[in-house]
């Protein structure tokens, strides 16, 4: 993706609010408006058109519209669209301007490709935002974490419900699973850091990966049984399905706010979404990989329910090969696709590990 690049753009300016009655009469007002004030703002210009199957020139030119106008902030950006698949239909690309002061702004798109004819100018009135919840269309920056609360919270349900079957410590068993899900979210944000070479600062407002809060809480779970009394297999049996219903509610969250985005398609398979930059049809990875741990869950659920497998942590052994396998043959269809030995090599991994997991139920079964 071409970054933006300035061009003949005057520098912002700041501006003095406008002063409501209440101040005027020297009474401080404050809420959440004023709060969203004194973050960083920035504002987020959209560029709508048709995929042509060859990157696309644009220019975005914008200004203030409180004040005088002859005074008033203005930008000007040069911008290009990344080659979309043709006929893959509409897109909407979208560009964030920071450092701008807040308010609203008047701003337009148009191409730049002189050679195309009846082009016309795209005007709008945008508002600015706080960085965090400035987006483009296709992105509901809310849902992540409400489905993947909702999903925690369905885990541990499904796992309390299936450890009351037990003689097993219910109340501490769950107790040390919120913990495990405190754990894992740090190693979520962890691994993200690591992988995404990103700075340490960026640990509250960077991203999450599921394979660091599988292995961080996953390992504090197994520590924890222990010291509960809780067998690491029983437990971790027990956790696999409401763990994977609970990522099959949660995956969602990453389609509607945009990470994780598949590549963008002409199939009609394909879903009208975004990467938090261009929303065009894509291929709905993040839906596909929910799922399969709807059905891994299902699987283990069925599973846990007729007893087990005749080996303590088998279920769980099984589901996690299973899980990681799928999600190699995800990869490539993801917009930010891992590097191709790496995924194979896993892939092989998971189906050793999957088809010996099995192997050695079914030999202790039959020497039972």
């Amino acid at each position: 993706m071409s970054p933006t690049r300035a061009m003949g753009a005057s520098s912002p300016t700041s501006v003095d609010p406008p002063h409501t009655g209440a101040q005027r009469r020297g009474v401080e007002t404050f809420g959440c408006s004023q709060i969203f004030e004194q973050l960083p703002q920035v504002l987020t210009v959209t560029h709508w058109g048709q995929a042509e199957g060859r990157p696309i020139p644009i220019r975005i030119t914008g200004w203030r519209r409180d004040g005088a106008a002859a005074s008033a902030p203005r930008l000007e950006r040069l911008a290009t669209v990344p080659s979309l698949p043709a006929g893959s239909g509409r897109f909407a690309y979208t560009v964030s301007v920071s450092n701008v002061p807040g308010g609203d702004w008047e701003v337009g798109t148009e191409r730049t490709d002189v050679s195309r004819s009846g082009t016309r100018l795209q005007r709008i009135v945008m508002p600015t935002r706080p960085a965090q919840l400035a987006y483009g269309p296709a992105v509901t920056v809310w849902s992540w974490p409400v489905l993947v609360l909702a999903g925690a919270a369905l885990a541990l349900v499904v796992q309390a419900l299936l450890l009351a079957r037990t003689d097993a410590d219910v109340a501490a068993a769950v107790m040390v699973s919120v913990v495990s899900c405190v754990v894992g979210f740090a190693g979520a944000k962890a691994w993200y850091l690591v992988a995404s070479r990103k700075p340490i600062r960026r640990f509250l407002s960077g991203g999450a990966c599921i394979q660091g809060f599988l292995l961080a809480a996953l390992t504090t779970l197994a520590i924890g049984g222990a010291l509960i009394g809780i067998g690491a297999g029983q437990l971790l049996d027990a956790t696999t399905p409401g763990l994977f219903l609970g990522m099959a509610l949660g995956r969602p969250g990453c389609f509607f706010t945009g990470c994780c985005a598949g590549r963008p398609t002409v199939s009609r398979w394909g879903l009208w979404s975004s990467d938090r930059t261009i929303a065009v049809r894509r291929i709905p990875v993040q839906l596909w990989e929910a799922a399969a741990a709807l059905v891994i869950g299902l699987t283990s659920l069925a599973g846990v329910l007729l007893g087990g497998l005749p080996v303590a942590g088998s279920i769980f052994v099984a589901a996690i090969a299973a899980y990681t396998g799928f999600r190699q043959l995800l990869f490539p269809l993801r917009a930010d696709p891992h590097t191709r030995r790496g995924r194979h090599i896993t892939l092989a991994i998971c189906v050793v590990l999957l088809v010996g997991d099995l192997a050695v139920a079914a030999a202790v079964g039959w020497g039972a």
